[in-house]
């Protein structure tokens, strides 16, 4: 059994989507969600799923925190940064290699990089007069938004688009492609 452990900051919908999509697996699971935000909404989506999660600050997020001691104890097959807005500390892509997956609302790599995350990566398409975006899924590395791609998916920006309706266009695409890439990842 292939098992994968999702980070999220926020609503987690791509962790639902994640879930729902290897709910019914006989050879993939997700074991565990973790969020640097106690009340973040993914929280109450794996409580509602059966899955274990908790919270943590940036003190149980350093080496030889609570967090690696977890990741390590578990040794997933995969770790999915899902709308996860701390960057990934050395020592975990060291300990992880080629295991840790980010998925990022722009077709990178335009709009990457430190503090280009939900609206503002829409915002700064639409004031670029860009006529496509997309998602870009990637390995993660020491710097943001640079590691090495595993897909990417556009779609059109259309005339009279605003941030919110580009973004809805992006959250299908990433619910779409998001769960059959970590397929594809882990089963070839």
């Amino acid at each position: 059994m292939k098992n994968i452990v999702i980070f999220a900051s926020g609503s987690g919908t791509n962790a639902q989507a994640i879930l729902d999509y290897f709910k019914d697996s006989e050879n993939t699971c997700v074991s565990l969600i973790l969020s640097n935000k106690k009340k973040a909404p993914v929280l109450d989506r794996a409580q509602k799923a059966g899955i274990p999660a908790m919270s943590f600050n940036r003190h149980a997020f350093a080496k030889a925190g609570p967090v690696h001691s977890l990741l390590k104890s578990i040794q997933p097959d995969l770790i999915v940064l899902a709308g996860f807005l701390w960057k990934i500390p050395e020592f975990l892509i060291t300990d992880f290699p080629n295991q840790i997956i980010n998925l990022h609302p722009s077709l990178l790599p335009k709009y990457g990089g430190k503090g280009m995350y939900g609206i503002a990566v829409h915002e700064a398409v639409l004031a670029n007069k860009e006529s496509k975006s997309g998602i870009t899924i990637h390995f993660v590395n020491e710097e943001y938004d640079k590691g090495a791609y595993i897909a990417q998916f556009e779609c059109d920006v259309m005339e009279g688009d605003t941030p919110s309706t580009l973004a809805g266009r992006i959250h299908q695409l990433e619910h779409q492609h998001l769960p059959a890439t970590i397929e594809k990842l882990l089963h070839g």
